[in-house]
């Protein structure tokens, strides 16, 4: 069984920049493909950010040359480095495999942006 553990998340004025980490344990996930999911107050959660195991990117627009996700096979880490952050980008980050494989959810990091 995976589990992760989302760390680097805080509050950070609009125009700001975080880097979020995501330790992955149980199992090696360097099979699989990872990703980023937020999810607002008002909102379901949904990825935001995708990984391949070959390390082919892909991101949701409103995210789109601000956030960049990256992985490290050997640390069996996943991260997000995100710029330029806007209020709407307030909400708690969680990792997990793509597409979902049953692995259970991290208790994510709590992302605030402030005007």
């Amino acid at each position: 069984q995976v589990q992760f553990v989302e760390s680097g998340g805080g509050l950070v004025q609009s125009g700001g920049s975080l880097r979020l980490s995501c330790a992955a344990s149980g199992r090696n996930i360097s099979r699989w493909d990872a990703a980023w999911y937020r999810q607002g107050p008002e909102n379901q959660r949904m990825w935001v950010a995708r990984i391949t195991t070959g390390g082919t990117t892909t991101y949701v627009d409103p995210v789109k040359g601000r956030f960049s996700i990256s992985r490290d096979n050997a640390k069996n880490t996943v991260y997000l480095q995100m710029h330029n952050l806007i209020s709407e980008d307030t909400a708690i980050y969680y990792c997990n495999l793509f597409p979902l494989r049953g692995a259970g959810w991290g208790q994510g990091t709590q992302v605030t942006v402030s005007a």
